[in-house]
């Protein structure tokens, strides 16, 4: 029987993939062999020695500590792409919004006081100053081409916009997907001159930490609009804040709002509404319930942010699944313990991530206790699991 803490309200589509016979799901369990959350942060949470994974529903993991789990061989698995259609309809409502100056319009008229006589003309005045802009034409930037930001970009192709892209690490499923007349760009910089509209669609770490920044915010056009749906500390917002107010930039969407934006007419805050669809978050509970179950039944990996993409057809009598430090001879140990324990290995197949090793192998007797403890003795393994 295997155990599954949650945290978050879970989709309950998602929750359904896990077997009754077989699991044990709850909020309150002892000795969890797996934790599935959304936005709970769980770097303030212990963590039970018991865990061997732990499943974001969602993309970004910036609410795990994925560093300390790698430290104990705990995989980590997020759901890349289940909430791309979401957030690209959230992106294009936002471009919307903007281009047209919908939402001040809005408040112009909640405004108006409706036993005011001239209540129609000042209507009619409020088609002056909100006169908006089209679509077609336009240049959208998007940095960042993964699942998300390949949908913004064809979507916006669709919509008759030139569209530039930026992403070092784009993937060969992705590259695939992108419309042949997306220009991809070398640069940041490049798509920041060039765009009217921009668009970020990258994880937070080191590299993407204010890669709007001051600097760059000046280098935007004359008129830009710009779109965060994707990290609070992607965009610099005090300098962007200060280029709407001396009129440099049209307007700035942000699903993170913060207290420099309020009353700002030219901000459109968003209360965290990315991936909040109902799709979105069944799409994401059940990629990760899958994933989840594959690794602990089978050791399967798909999705994970720490351990590398592996997957082994089942044979023979049992499986090892062992996380290990990258360090030289690792598989020499393991095979040399199971050739003294007179265990023959069926097939095995083996890759690193980083600083991590993965290992899936089939057997063809079953593993004794003593064998077990054996391997996971072995210096580097920081995690031995029999299947």
């Amino acid at each position: 029987m295997f155990r599954i803490q949650t945290f978050n309200n879970i989709a309950v589509r998602g929750l359904n993939r896990f077997p009754r016979e077989q699991y044990e799901v709850a909020s309150s369990l002892q000795g969890p062999d797996a934790i599935m959350l959304r936005s709970h942060n769980l770097h303030e949470t212990p963590i039970p020695e018991s865990v061997n994974a732990v499943g974001r529903a969602g993309s970004g993991v910036n609410n795990i500590p994925v560093e300390a789990l790698s430290a104990r061989g705990v995989a980590v698995f997020n759901a890349p792409g289940a909430n791309a259609n979401a957030v690209k309809e959230l992106v294009i409502a936002g471009l919307l919004l903007a281009a047209r100056n919908l939402i001040p319009a809005h408040e112009y008229l909640r405004g108006l006081d409706p036993s005011d006589p001239d209540f129609q003309k000042r209507v009619e005045d409020g088609k002056k100053r909100f006169v908006g802009f089209e679509l077609p034409g336009r240049t959208m930037g998007v940095i960042g081409l993964g699942a998300i930001g390949v949908k913004i970009a064809n979507a916006s192709r669709g919509l008759g916009m030139n569209v530039i892209g930026f992403d070092p690490k784009i993937t060969v499923e992705s590259a695939w997907r992108l419309e042949a007349a997306v220009d991809r760009a070398t640069t940041v910089d490049a798509v920041i001159s060039q765009a009217d509209v921009i668009t970020f669609h990258v994880p937070l770490n080191d590299q993407t930490r204010n890669i709007l920044d001051a600097t760059r915010v000046r280098s935007l056009k004359p008129g830009a609009i710009v779109i965060n749906l994707a990290r609070e500390s992607v965009v610099d917002d005090v300098a962007l804040c200060a280029a709407l107010d001396a009129g440099q930039i049209h307007a700035y969407v942000t699903d993170f709002p913060s207290p420099a934006q309020l009353g700002n007419p030219r901000v459109i805050m968003l209360p965290h509404l990315g991936a909040s669809t109902v799709e979105s978050e069944e799409n994401c509970a059940v990629m990760v319930a899958d994933q989840l179950r594959d690794y602990l039944e089978n050791g399967n990996v798909r999705n994970s942010v720490n351990l590398p993409r592996l997957s082994l057809e089942r044979k023979g009598a049992a499986r090892l699944a062992i996380v290990n430090r990258n360090l030289p001879d690792r598989v020499g140990q393991i095979s040399h313990v199971l050739g003294q324990k007179n265990v023959n290995i069926v097939h095995m197949v083996n890759e690193s991530r980083g600083d991590l090793a993965y290992t899936l192998l089939d057997v063809e007797t079953p593993i004794d206790a003593a064998t077990a403890e054996a391997i996971a003795g072995i210096d580097g393994v920081l995690r031995s699991r029999v299947l």
